[in-house]
């Protein structure tokens, strides 16, 4: 992704991967559930601001990110759905010749399930990329699934935890703010598909 080296693994580009997102997303009994809630009320607790989303997908983060956010995916037919959606969402290419990456143009950056399909340099490669376009003192978000949810995507090619999403945070300049477990305590993560760490990282 971007003008740095940023190919990603197959296993998430094309028409299947996307097909395979909306299929986990719009099962019913996700919906009757309303499953996402919690994870909405996560994101906006967080205060971001203007949010530049990486690795958008479908924009389901878009939709709970407020007004002003802005996703960028290597998946054309993801963004595509993005879009039809209401989001405003761009292909890597699209992103950088467009009026958003510019400097400082950003609050915060958040990588929600980016970090575990990529290897631990291009995953640096790919943030980096994007880090100019946010203000200095804005915020990153790592968020990667726990035991569980690494374990139920065959396209995951590393596991992240908080020890390796804070390595990337300080490699990347940053300074760790807070890592916690969500929605439940660390210890449902071997057994919770959705369990997420989240790093919460401050730019210089």
């Amino acid at each position: 992704m971007g003008r740095a080296r940023q190919d990603a693994p197959t296993g998430t580009q094309g028409e299947d991967y996307t097909r395979r997102l909306q299929r986990l997303g719009g099962a019913r009994w996700k919906q009757l559930l309303d499953v996402q809630a919690p994870y909405r009320w996560n994101l906006r607790r967080l205060g971001l601001g203007r949010t530049l989303d990486v690795g958008c997908g479908l924009g389901r983060n878009l939709a709970n990110l407020g007004g002003g956010a802005v996703g960028v995916d290597h998946n054309a037919t993801s963004i595509a759905h993005a879009r039809a959606a209401g989001h405003e969402a761009y292909t890597v290419e699209e992103f950088f010749r467009s009026e958003h990456a510019r400097p400082d143009a950003f609050d915060s950056l958040l990588a929600a399930h980016l970090l575990e399909h990529l290897p631990a340099g291009q995953a640096l490669e790919v943030v980096s990329s994007y880090l100019p376009f946010v203000r200095s003192g804005g915020t990153a978000v790592f968020i990667t699934p726990q035991e569980r949810g690494y374990a139920s995507d065959a396209s995951h090619v590393r596991f992240v935890g908080f020890a390796e999403a804070a390595e990337a945070a300080r490699d990347l300049g940053m300074t760790v703010v807070r890592q916690y477990s969500f929605p439940f305590p660390r210890a449902l993560g071997k057994l919770f598909t959705y369990n997420e760490f989240v790093t919460v990282a401050r730019l210089p």
